[in-house]
């Protein structure tokens, strides 16, 4: 698998709906809520400060318009890539997350990659083509820093593979991926 060459930015688009209902939202192409266009424009603040060279976005509506708000605030144009696009959960697109958790017996929703639908995207195959998207990227933007916005399961697939599991995630909150030694951390940018 390829591994990014340095840091980068990732943020969780805003929320939609289904956020709100807990539901698998996949690729289920659901438009932002006022809570969600709020949050984008919180992470545009807080994105400010950073020199950021591209924001690439997922293809998804709720992705773009994050990445729309956030380069609109900073004069950044927003280029789309499907490499980072929401993992397609199949027959659970539209489930209760809770409901599903409840019915497997699972605490954790590190544990849900366990009993992804087979009609579905396999978990391993997220995060080689986000972390394919993300080398790609850097290798055509040397020297810059480049904020992915994206999704929540891709955000954490990428996570698993390079800090070894899952974060806190939070909607307007961008983080940064950073290689520490061997290893990689992920932080908050607030």
């Amino acid at each position: 698998m390829a591994l990014p060459s340095r840091s980068f930015l990732c943020l969780r688009h805003g929320a939609t709906d289904w956020n709100r209902q807990n539901r698998f939202q996949g690729r289920t192409d659901n438009l932002l809520n006022d809570d969600g266009v709020a949050q984008a424009r919180a992470a545009a603040l807080r994105l400010g400060n950073v020199a950021l060279g591209a924001i690439v976005a997922s293809p998804l509506r709720r992705a773009v318009q994050t990445a729309d708000i956030v380069g609109a605030a900073l004069s950044l144009p927003v280029a789309i890539d499907a490499g980072i696009i929401e993992c397609d959960f199949g027959s659970l697109e539209g489930q209760s997350i809770r409901d599903t958790m409840r019915k497997h017996g699972i605490t954790a929703l590190e544990q849900l990659v366990s009993i992804l639908a087979a009609d579905g995207e396999p978990w391993a195959a997220v995060s080689r083509r986000a972390l394919r998207c993300v080398t790609r990227w850097q290798e055509s933007h040397p020297g810059t820093d480049l904020l992915f916005v994206c999704h929540d399961a891709v955000m954490q697939a990428i996570a698993q593979a390079l800090c070894g599991g899952f974060f806190e995630n939070r909607y307007g909150t961008p983080f940064r991926f950073a290689p520490a030694g061997s290893s990689w951390t992920v932080e908050a940018i607030d």
